[in-house]
């Protein structure tokens, strides 16, 4: 049996070998882990044991973010072969649902996904995984770029929730790490420019130095009263909320510009008030946001021609030895880091 990282129960880490699936079908493919991301759902199942109704009443496997080389392929797949360097959607849907018919599987309730309970991750030397949802990495696409896929994919599907127009103003609420990945969607996706607003210095520099993108400490000054100043008292045309705070949510109708769009990514914790006015007075789309659906391939030719570079947000890369030391550190929340990632030995 492999050696994977367990969360035994909230608070409680160990690398040991645990039984895993390991049957290939014939639309599967094996594959040997390389990379993995540690994302924030990971941490909080660690430190709180649950998210919503998503409960860790038994030891699992984390991670959710990867890449990694096909070994094996099945016997109906022919897009992918052995040796072929690959990242994976962990949300694998029933292919016959309504709303995988729809496009729109990532909102299939019969969806199962990596490292939410009671579905192991990917935090092991190796998975199957179907080939539907296994994507080849260009050749100028590395593991750990292969590995942040995943949480850009996010900000994807938020610019294209947000219908972005040509020549757009944008503003991001929240630079954590999927804030950081829904600005640069936002850019590469037509916005002129993108704000983005928070209370923590060292990740407003991180993500303030790639061109197009202007920061905004709400510490010093009001998301609000730097966004008007910056429009001539008009408002954003797309407000991407990002950090899932009950402050930021109530205040967005006095971000946007009147007919502007505002898109839901972070979510809170607990429910939160809504300003209905508001967001009626100026008669503002709002538009939500569950993961992806049909963006990876997008993603990755992005990231792929150079427009998107993920790379300086790649805080810190561990061996997978040091995996718990590695979860200890992103729970700490350091304002410095942005992505951790966890490397698999080689075979």
């Amino acid at each position: 049996m492999p050696t994977s990282l367990v969360l035994e129960r909230q608070g409680e880490l160990s690398l040991r070998e645990i039984e895993l699936r390991g049957d290939l079908g014939p639309s599967d493919v094996r594959i040997a882990i390389r990379t993995v991301g540690v994302c924030g759902s990971d941490v909080h199942y660690y430190t709180h044991g649950k998210i919503g109704p998503f409960v860790v009443n038994e030891p699992m496997v984390l991670g959710h973010e990867a890449s990694g080389v096909v070994t094996e392929v099945g016997g109906q797949v022919s897009h992918l072969k052995v040796g072929d360097r690959v990242c994976m959607e962990p949300g694998i849907p029933d292919s016959a649902s309504r709303a995988a018919k729809l496009g729109i599987y990532n909102v299939d309730p019969a969806v199962t996904f990596w490292a939410t309970p009671p579905v192991h991750g990917c935090l092991t030397p190796e998975v199957v995984h179907p080939a539907a949802y296994t994507y080849r990495l260009p050749d100028n696409v590395s593991f750990a770029e292969g590995a942040m896929v995943e949480p850009f994919a996010i900000g994807m599907q938020a610019a294209l929730r947000a219908r972005i127009q040509p020549g757009d103003i944008a503003l991001v609420t929240g630079a954590g790490p999927i804030g950081m990945m829904t600005a640069l969607a936002a850019l590469a996706g037509g916005c002129a420019k993108v704000y983005v607003s928070d209370l923590a210095q060292p990740k407003l520099d991180i993500i303030g130095a790639y061109p197009g993108i202007e920061t905004i400490n709400i510490r010093n000054t009001p998301a609000a009263e730097a966004i008007a100043q910056a429009t001539d008292g008009w408002g954003a045309d797309v407000v991407f909320e990002c950090s899932g705070a009950a402050p930021a949510i109530l205040g967005l109708p006095q971000l946007a510009r009147p007919g502007g769009t505002i898109v839901l990514v972070g979510m809170p914790v607990d429910p939160v008030p809504f300003d209905i006015v508001g967001l009626q007075a100026k008669e503002l789309r709002v538009e939500t946001v569950f993961r992806y659906a049909n963006v990876y391939d997008r993603a990755i030719s992005l990231i792929a021609s150079g427009k998107v570079d993920l790379k300086p947000l790649i805080s810190l890369t561990v061996p997978f030895a040091d995996s718990i030391a590695a979860f200890d550190r992103a729970a700490e929340g350091r304002e410095t880091d942005v992505k951790i990632q966890i490397e698999m030995p080689a075979e």
